[in-house]
């Protein structure tokens, strides 16, 4: 598998993401915008009941495919481009016994190493914000997704346009979001890449609904897990002290201008 070098040079990766990708790999927990109910209705939304085999692009550590092997009949195939979530996603369908359902690769959203009209459906959770080249990526999705099949994204969607100070937030601190879109754009871009009957949800995102979404996802054990590695690794690792004193920074106003969206268009 490539280092986290390769891994920038791959999925053209920032310092910064490197940093919070390596952070989240380390505490076993990757995250976006609704949680666990954006991922549902993704899943309602691509037919997840009439699928044989899917494929999540950018499935971090792998929860949603071991969610969707556990829930569902269909076998799932998730690509990450940094080693070490593979290694992760690998470990948990271990853990969860889906391991006969699952199978995990390296890959760069931009170059997807599968054959044409592969998969079903395929869909892609918080990863299309921070890739600059958004319609080359679409494009591999739609290329990998059986004719008729199906094609989701859930992403940070700009409910107004973010103010100037939001926006140097964004682009100095995390070095993410910064490729975001509003409905429309998000809508555009799937229209532009070939998809069609598209249909879209958008809401807003509050920090207890998101602190909910994420205890459903793992549970209160599991969370707990999660937050003791996460401060355990702070205390160790000055890199990480320094990323999340920048992250705890987000303005106020952030949650003024985002939600997420799930869209989803058929090949």
């Amino acid at each position: 598998m490539p280092d986290e070098a390769q891994a920038q040079r791959i999925g053209g990766l920032t310092p910064e993401e490197t940093t919070y990708f390596r952070m989240l790999a380390d505490v076993e927990f990757t995250k976006h915008l609704g949680g666990l109910k954006s991922t549902e209705e993704l899943l309602q939304m691509v037919h997840v009941d009439s699928a044989q085999e899917m494929l999540d692009v950018g499935c971090g550590v792998g929860l949603t495919p071991v969610y969707i092997a556990k829930h569902h009949k269909c076998r799932v195939v998730g690509v990450d481009v940094f080693d070490r979530m593979v290694q992760r996603a690998q470990e948990r369908a271990q853990r969860e016994g889906v391991v006969d359902r699952t199978e995990f690769r390296v890959a760069d959203i931009r170059e997807l190493p599968f054959e044409a009209g592969r998969f079903d459906a395929v869909i892609c959770e918080s990863v299309l914000a921070m890739v600059e080249e958004q319609g080359k990526a679409l494009s591999e999705m739609v290329r990998v997704t059986k004719p008729g099949g199906y094609v989701g994204i859930s992403e940070v969607t700009w409910t107004a346009e973010p103010a100037a100070q939001m926006k140097d937030y964004l682009g100095n601190t995390l070095g993410g979001f910064l490729y975001a879109r509003t409905r429309e754009g998000w809508e555009r871009l799937m229209a532009e890449g070939g998809l069609d009957d598209i249909t879209a949800r958008v809401a807003p995102v509050t920090v207890s609904g998101e602190s909910r979404q994420r205890m459903r996802r793992l549970g209160c054990r599991n969370m707990g897990r999660v937050w003791w590695r996460f401060l355990t690794l702070a205390l160790r690792n000055r890199e990480y002290r320094s990323f999340m004193k920048d992250a705890v920074s987000m303005p106020d106003m952030a949650l003024d201008y985002w939600g997420y969206g799930v869209f989803v268009g058929r090949k």
